[in-house]
């Protein structure tokens, strides 16, 4: 099977990578990062967006493959937070047909980062603007959680969980295959 994954970034691309290991049901899976447009703002700034960030960047990727993938990291209410937000990243995959979604555990930013983020920074500016970094694109590398976790925790690790996370309907058809969502989507 040929999975497209609508981005560039290594980080990403390498987490698909690891997990596809972990999953026999595709047999020999070849992997194709395809730069692709998010359709949202660069720093999602809630749940909604983010979710159609990642299913945009699925839909745009699926070109010539079996099935696709779109990952998109941003910011979803948490009511009862310091800041009122949480991070989460969001994987869609997209099989020309139905989208298949995951989300990974969420983490809260820093009020600064927030305060930035709200000033029209994304987490990446925001981070090196506060001197909590030297590299502006952090994302392509440990990510925020990365250097708030002291490395105990890599942004690969929570693009891989939104992963696991969107993979469980397709290891599991049999079980989602007959359900029809009423949800708006």
């Amino acid at each position: 099977m040929k999975i497209n994954i609508g981005t560039k970034n290594k980080i990403k691309i390498g987490a698909l990578h690891e997990i596809i290991a972990d999953y026999d049901f595709w047999g020999k899976t070849a992997v194709k990062g395809i730069k692709t447009d998010s359709g949202v703002s660069k720093q999602p700034k809630n749940l909604a967006e983010t979710v159609r960030g990642a299913r945009n960047r699925a839909k745009n990727a699926f070109k010539d493959c079996g099935l696709s993938l779109g990952i998109e990291d941003g910011l979803m209410a948490l009511p009862g937070s310091l800041t009122g937000f949480a991070n989460v990243t969001v994987a869609a995959f997209f099989d020309g047909r139905r989208y298949y979604l995951g989300l990974s555990s969420a983490f809260e930013y820093p009020p600064k980062a927030i305060k930035l983020v709200k000033k029209g920074l994304d987490i990446n500016q925001a981070f090196y603007k506060m001197g909590l970094t030297s590299n502006p694109k952090i994302g392509s590398a440990q990510g925020a959680v990365g250097i708030l976790t002291k490395g105990r925790w890599k942004r690969k690790d929570t693009i891989k969980q939104a992963i696991i996370a969107a993979l469980i309907q397709l290891d599991n058809k049999n079980l989602y295959q007959s359900y029809q969502s009423t949800w708006k989507n």
